[in-house]
């Protein structure tokens, strides 16, 4: 691979997702030129198709009123199910197992309802230690709701020293020594820090055999990996769809509910109308009858105007298909990691696996007692990427609309800035 911006524009070429870019809109800078969009891994950019497929939904809203639940172009009493299919295939389940609804850690909280049930000894949770703080809260909340101390009852699974990204052998390991304690093994299947993604399957294969509950946040994985939530054998999962989903700032999320679970009459759940049995759901005197699958988890009618959005980017999606923008995510990532890694192991360190199979969309380049100065000083030469604390810029390529272009401008924007920093700084080694 070679460092010169015309070699990225001869892969850009070669790219046969190429077109998607131009279907996508890129944000400006004052000067006239498109930002170097790195930051799909927070909020994807929005499809050119989804204004005018709002706009539909309104004029059917503001042209037929409630009717519009019946006769509207895409009648909305149905809607949720519009999305369900495309869904299902971004995220390897069957349409029984998924369903739009809610918000991430809304859902999150429903499937705890239902798969952490502490008894006696078996009443821990275990995490990756460096969980996203909301899926933290939640568990912890969750375990409080229950009448016990997440001091006793949580499982912090922790790198080894000197290292930022879990093991495989270390997560096994922990479920062997205390999964007769553990109720529920729930982990972010793509850690949002490291940008690691973990082996399902094992993990559930390993839990399960210990009888754990498992499940997984996909937020950083929908859209981004190849999840095959129904093989992986994990009992839920649940994602948001703004990040690599394109859907929106704040959209709807999504759940996954394994199929082994549909007709399930042992499991807990908080219930509501929109998942009584859609047969009958509107003679309103009948007591409760779920729904077949993960829809019984559903409390309200679908948000028909936030859904939209959902739809919008998944026919792009399905135009798409996962195998191909996986194939072109491990290309775009890995000329990503071949151009930083020139700058030189004295200067910079990815603290992501290099194993294109344990890792995503998504590059975090740890910056020791950088103060955020170099990313202060890339955000201002145009580049849209993630700071968190306390040392890492998170990049994302994105196969949907980046280009190695993107990529070659983002090396070349770093590079000068390390130049400029050197004096200010100090680059983990």
């Amino acid at each position: 691979m070679e460092n010169t911006l015309n070699y990225a524009k001869q892969l850009d070429q070669k790219d046969e997702l190429k077109s998607y870019r131009s279907q996508h809109h890129i944000p400006i800078q004052k000067n006239g030129k498109p930002f170097v969009y790195l930051c799909g891994n927070s909020l994807g950019l929005q499809p050119k198709t989804t204004e005018a497929h709002i706009k539909q939904e309104l004029s059917d809203w503001k042209n037929l009123g409630v009717e519009g639940h019946f006769r509207a172009k895409n009648p909305w009493m149905p809607y949720h199910t519009f999305l369900t299919e495309a869904m299902a295939r971004v995220v390897g389940a069957k349409p029984i197992e998924v369903v739009v609804m809610n918000t991430l850690t809304v859902n999150l909280h429903l499937m705890m309802v239902s798969f952490y049930q502490p008894k006696g000894r078996r009443n821990k949770i275990a995490i990756e230690a460096d969980a996203f703080p909301s899926d933290k809260y939640a568990v912890e909340s969750q375990i409080r709701f229950h009448g016990l101390d997440p001091k006793d009852c949580l499982i912090e699974i922790k790198a080894r020293r000197g290292e930022n990204c879990l093991r495989e052998e270390d997560i096994l390991e922990v479920i062997d020594q205390q999964g007769r304690e553990i109720a529920l093994v729930l982990m972010g299947n793509t850690n949002y820090y490291t940008g690691q993604f973990f082996n399902m399957k094992a993990i559930s294969k390993h839990a399960h055999a210990q009888g754990c509950m498992v499940g997984f946040d996909c937020a950083h994985g929908a859209g981004n990996v190849q999840l095959n939530l129904h093989d992986s054998g994990c009992d839920f999962a649940v994602w948001c769809n703004y990040k690599y989903l394109n859907a929106g700032p704040g959209s709807l999320g999504g759940a996954f509910v394994h199929e082994r679970h549909a007709r399930s009459e042992n499991l807990p759940r908080l219930e509501g109308w929109w998942g009584h049995d859609q047969d009958t759901r509107f003679k309103m005197r009948d007591a409760f009858n779920p729904m077949v699958g993960v829809e019984a988890w559903q409390l309200s009618n679908p948000p028909v105007l936030s859904m939209v959005a959902v739809w919008s980017a998944l026919q792009l999606f399905d135009e798409v298909g996962m195998d191909r923008l996986r194939k072109k995510s491990i290309a775009l990532t890995g000329y990503l990691e071949t151009l930083i890694k020139r700058l030189g192991n004295e200067v910079i360190n990815i603290i992501t696996p290099s194993n294109p199979l344990e890792r995503g969309s998504q590059l975090s380049i740890q910056v020791t007692n950088a103060d955020k100065s170099l990313f202060d000083t890339i955000s201002k030469a145009g580049v849209i990427a993630d700071w968190r604390e306390p040392d890492v810029i998170r990049v994302a390529p994105t196969a949907m609309y980046n280009s190695f272009e993107d990529v070659f401008l983002f090396y070349r924007i770093l590079k000068e800035a390390l130049g400029e920093n050197v004096n200010k700084i100090t680059i983990k080694q």
